[in-house]
């Protein structure tokens, strides 16, 4: 009898595109309310959004790893 090999597991896309893993092993995520209404913002808050914040929280940090399983694996060589 054949052994069983272990599935893949999914990434979900959205969740792997908004997150980042930094070397030390830190979540890193983006900021929202930068897609649209950028005319009537402040260049000021325009540029406070274009940094990324650490996830804070362990049940969200939990929940970001099992969305994308392997961000660690592809931090520094990102597939196509």
């Amino acid at each position: 009898m054949a052994k069983q090999k272990k599935r893949k597991l999914k990434t979900y896309k959205a969740a792997a595109k908004r997150f980042r893993l930094t070397g030390t092993g830190k979540l890193m995520r983006t900021k929202g309310g930068k897609s649209h209404l950028r005319r009537r913002k402040s260049k000021r808050t325009k540029v406070k959004l274009a940094s990324m914040l650490e996830v804070a929280g362990r049940s969200n940090r939990k929940r970001v790893k099992r969305l994308a399983p392997y961000l660690k694996k592809y931090k520094a060589n990102p597939p196509g």
